[in-house]
């Protein structure tokens, strides 16, 4: 059987993190029915079978999805995903010492303020900003998504879908075992009408909107002007990236 590694800390929940706000939230662009950036994504593993790195393995997902769309492709390195890990957590890659997982909060400040390591120039990856979403937000999900193009999420993964093959469907109603056996870090990159594609493990997968609503106790709107910039400076869907992160900067108001 497939290791599977979990690290998702309990989530802290900072007053001082900026929130969706619905009444401005209401001002941007109308939400299509579904947008998926995650198919064709090469995901990997990055170490997730090895170490609690979950977090840090959604980040390399998040940027294969954002420059895969925008830009063009391209892939942290396993060894990089684990530096992050390290200079957030104090985990060691030599040893494995200290492999004890990530709260999100604590590296999406890191990545915003610090940066994280990616292959290439300028070598280091700066997110502009975030926002907390109610995970039972679909609306909000949804957004993050389609305009963002993306969404980091944690769930408290039930021990039943830990048995499931990679890539099988997260269905709380298909598993008998529902006992939470830890945290775990998500990228949601697409949704439909039924529920939400994201990568896990280094494996596109499916989950119904019901069961991501059950388990997910943190979500995360992510703005990044350094990856969703296409040549012509806009985004993959046309918008113009200055008014775009904005807008979001506006709808995401202080707690």
């Amino acid at each position: 059987m497939m290791v599977r590694k979990l690290g998702k800390l309990p989530a802290r929940h900072d007053p001082r993190t900026y929130r969706m706000a619905p009444a401005l939230a209401a001002q941007l662009p109308m939400i299509p029915e579904a947008k998926d950036w995650t198919a064709g994504v090469p995901f990997e593993m990055w170490g997730n079978d090895r170490y609690g790195c979950c977090a840090f393995a959604a980040q390399a997902a998040h940027l294969a999805m954002w420059t895969r769309a925008a830009q063009a492709l391209l892939v942290v390195p396993t060894d990089d995903v684990l530096t992050n890990y390290s200079a957030v957590t104090g985990f060691d890659p030599a040893t494995g010492a200290n492999d004890n997982g990530t709260i999100l909060l604590d590296e999406l400040n890191h990545w915003r303020r610090d940066g994280l390591v990616r292959p290439g120039q300028p070598g280091r990856d700066y997110l502009t900003a975030y926002g907390a979403i109610d995970p039972r937000d679909r609306d909000g999900v949804k957004r993050s998504v389609c305009f963002l193009g993306g969404t980091l999420a944690g769930v408290q993964v039930p021990n039943g879908f830990l048995s499931l093959p990679l890539g099988a469907t997260w269905d709380w109603d298909a598993i008998t075992d529902h006992a939470p056996v830890g945290g775990h870090a998500i990228a949601i990159g697409g949704y439909n009408a039924a529920g939400v594609w994201f990568n896990t493990w280094g494996t596109r997968t499916f989950m119904p909107w019901a069961t991501f609503e059950r388990i997910a106790d943190e979500a995360y709107g992510l703005v990044s002007r350094q990856n969703w910039i296409g040549i012509p400076g806009v985004s993959p869907l046309g918008e113009d990236v200055d008014a775009l992160v904005a807008e979001m900067q506006e709808a995401y108001l202080g707690g």
